[in-house]
């Protein structure tokens, strides 16, 4: 299973889109495959800087910062399936 986090921080108006994406992704390509959460910064914010979270919305996957910006639905997917065929191997 891939985790993938997407970090938010309250007021920001591209975290909303960025779940948004990330739910419609996940549904598309077998929410079996991964476990999402949203995490909030301002609640988690030793995890958030161990990873180098600096701006919001970010994601990550498998524990790595993957994404520092909203990534496009296409650069989204491209991730996520290169991580699936990794945990699959």
């Amino acid at each position: 299973m891939v985790k993938v986090e997407v970090f938010t921080a309250p007021g920001c108006g591209k975290c909303g889109r960025a779940k948004v994406v990330l739910a419609e992704l996940v549904a598309q390509m077998g929410a079996e495959l991964y476990d999402w959460r949203e995490v909030n910064i301002l609640q988690e914010m030793d995890y958030a800087v161990d990873l180098g979270v600096l701006s919001t919305p970010a994601i990550a996957i498998n524990g790595e910062l993957v994404f520092t910006s909203l990534p496009s639905s296409k650069q989204l997917q491209a991730a996520l399936l290169a991580r699936q065929s990794e945990s699959e191997s």
